[in-house]
C-alpha cells in the first residue's frame, strides 16, 4: 500500500500522543538507596552500597533514648483498703509499665515508595516488581505480588497504555524486530534496504501501538477487565508458576478481582490483525499470515510475562548476596581501623 495512503492513519495517532502527554503522569515511586526496595537498575544498588559504606561511625554510635518505667499502685485483689498506703502492704500490687518515646512517634515506612499490601506492610523483596526490568524494559503493567494496587479505569488505563506504547525502549525493540523481519524477508513486497526497513518500521509501530491501546485501554475499560499482570511470586513451585504465566493469555481479572476469560487481551490481538490489513501489502492479508502474526504476539507476551514472573526472585538473590559481601567488607574495615587495646610487647613495667 502506498505510504501516502497510510498518512491519515499515522495522523490518528497524534491525538493519542497529545492526550497521553496531557493526562496525569503514571505514578512511579522515586527510587532511593533503601534496603527494602527492589531497584529498577543495577546502578541503584551500587549507589545504595556506597551510601551505606560511607555512613559515619558517629551516627551508628548515637545513643538511643531509654524507655521510662512507670510504677502505678493498684488496689488489692480482695477489695480491702490499705490504711497506710505509704508503708506498703502485702495485699496491694504495683503495675510497671515501660514507656518508649520512640514508639510514641508515628511509624515511618521501611522505605520511601515501597509497595505495601492491604495491611500496610511492605512487600518482601523477592515479590516486588520494579517499574523497569534491568533499567530499560518497561514494566508498568505488572503489580507486585500481594500489593495494594491502583484501581483501574478509563483515565488510569489510558495513562498506563500511553507510557507502555510510547516508552523509549519501544523504539529500540522496534528497530531490532524491523531488522529481523527485513532479514528474514517476512513481507517480500516491502523490499530491502532503507525503503524496506522504513516500511517494516512504521508498520510495526502501528501494530504495537494499536495492540497496546486496544488490549490495555479501550477494551479493558469497556469490558471492566483488569489486564495487568498479577504474578504468583515466590513460594509457589516453578512448574506451577510457568503454567500460570501461559494461562494468563486466556484468563484475566475483572475490576472486582475475579477470574474471567481474557476477552480484552485476545480481542485486542485479533482487532490489531484485522486493522493491519489496511496498511500491509495484499500478499500479507491471507489468513495464514495473520494467524502467524497472532501467534507471534502471543508467544512474545508469554516470554515477557515469564521474565516478569521470575525476575524478582533472581534480582533479590543477587541483591542479598551483594549486601552480605558489603557487610562483611565493612566489618573487616572496622576491625582494621579499631585501636588495639593490647600493650606493646617488650615494654617493661614502671616501678
Amino acid at each position: 500500500m502506498p505510504l501516502f495512503l497510510a498518512r491519515p492513519r499515522l495522523a490518528l495517532l497524534v491525538p493519542l500522543v497529545v492526550l497521553s502527554l496531557a493526562g496525569s503522569p503514571l505514578s512511579v515511586p522515586a527510587q532511593g538507596p533503601d534496603a527494602g526496595r527492589l531497584p529498577d537498575a543495577p546502578s541503584a544498588l551500587l549507589v545504595a552500597a556506597a551510601t551505606s559504606a560511607a555512613a559515619p561511625q558517629s551516627a551508628l554510635a548515637t545513643p538511643q533514648p531509654q524507655p521510662t518505667i512507670l510504677a502505678i499502685n493498684l488496689p488489692p485483689l480482695d477489695g480491702s483498703v490499705d490504711e497506710n498506703p505509704d508503708a506498703g502492704s502485702s495485699s496491694s500490687a504495683a503495675a510497671f509499665f515501660a514507656f518508649d518515646p520512640q514508639q510514641s512517634q508515628p511509624q515511618q515506612p521501611a522505605c520511601a515508595g515501597c509497595d505495601v499490601d492491604a495491611n500496610g506492610k511492605p512487600i518482601p523483596l523477592e515479590r516486588q516488581q520494579p517499574h523497569r526490568i534491568l533499567g530499560f524494559m518497561p514494566n508498568f503493567r505488572t503489580v507486585s505480588a500481594g500489593a495494594l494496587v491502583h484501581p483501574p479505569g478509563w483515565k488510569y488505563n489510558f495513562t498506563v497504555a500511553s507510557h507502555q506504547a510510547l516508552d523509549y525502549s519501544t523504539f529500540l525493540f522496534l528497530g531490532l524486530t524491523s531488522l529481523t523481519a527485513e532479514g528474514m524477508d517476512s513481507h517480500p513486497a516491502l523490499g530491502k534496504g532503507v525503503d524496506g526497513f522504513w516500511g517494516y518500521t512504521w508498520r510495526g509501530f502501528l501494530d504495537k501501538t494499536d495492540g497496546t491501546y486496544l488490549s490495555a485501554w479501550f477494551l479493558p475499560s469497556l469490558l471492566h477487565e483488569d489486564t495487568r499482570y498479577y504474578p504468583l511470586g515466590a513460594g509457589h513451585p516453578i512448574v506451577e508458576r510457568a503454567l500460570y504465566v501461559i494461562s494468563r493469555q486466556a484468563i484475566s481479572k475483572t475490576y472486582g478481582g475475579h477470574d474471567t476469560p481474557a476477552f480484552a487481551t485476545l480481542g485486542g490481538k485479533v482487532l490489531t490483525q484485522v486493522i493491519s490489513r489496511t496498511y500491509y501489502p495484499t500478499s500479507s492479508e491471507s489468513f495464514g499470515v495473520l494467524a502467524s502474526k497472532f501467534g507471534y504476539s502471543v508467544m512474545r507476551d508469554v516470554a515477557f510475562s515469564s521474565i516478569r514472573e521470575f525476575y524478582p526472585d533472581i534480582a533479590a538473590h543477587y541483591i542479598r548476596k551483594h549486601r552480605e559481601k558489603v557487610a562483611r567488607q565493612a566489618a573487616r574495615d572496622a576491625q582494621s581501623t579499631a585501636p588495639s587495646s593490647t600493650p606493646a610487647t617488650g615494654a617493661s613495667p614502671q616501678p
